[in-house]
């Protein structure tokens, strides 16, 4: 490519281009993990720390609406499963580690659901680190990306039966 004045060599803006951030991924082997992460193109550090910045902020604002919500009408259990059977789903919890955290509560918030805890600082994350979590997970066979989906909510659904003292008594923190 060329710079704006005729002469050889890259521009800034090349430097940042889409091509240039896929080309260490297209050399990498087809059938490895590191060639499944689909990498986002490359962007000056203090834009993916902005984004971040941004996603925080605005789980922060969102978290502390649900605790004044939570604090100001308490409507009870959101999941249909739970409020008809009284049995947890795997993603209870999901709502109430937010307002937990909002409320400042961050064992309970941790408690209630560690997977949503997780899913979370992968995206928040995931600007710092340059790999896209939706397109990754696009990007795996479908057989992989249902057992890992199949495991993570098994997993989920014993922390949460463990949680309200289905299995093993149930959890008792603070």
């Amino acid at each position: 490519m060329s710079t704006a004045d005729g002469a050889g060599g890259t521009s800034a803006a090349d430097a940042y281009s889409a091509p240039a951030a896929y080309a260490a991924f297209a050399a990498t082997e087809p059938g490895s993990w590191s060639a499944r992460l689909v990498r986002l193109a490359p962007q000056r550090m203090s834009r993916r720390v902005r984004t971040s910045v941004n996603r925080l902020a605005l789980a922060t604002v969102c978290s502390l609406g649900a605790a004044w919500i939570h604090e100001t009408h308490d409507p009870g259990a959101l999941c249909p499963l739970r409020r008809l059977t009284g049995v947890p789903c795997p993603l209870c919890g999901s709502t109430t580690v937010f307002m937990e955290a909002g409320a400042g509560h961050w064992t309970e918030a941790l408690t209630a659901n560690p997977f949503t805890v997780l899913a979370f600082f992968v995206f928040l994350a995931a600007p710092l680190t340059l790999i896209d979590p939706v397109a990754s997970w696009a990007n795996l066979p479908a057989r992989r990306r249902n057992i890992a989906l199949g495991v993570v909510l098994a997993l989920s659904w014993v922390w949460q039966l463990h949680r309200f003292g289905f299995i093993l008594g149930g959890t008792r923190f603070s």
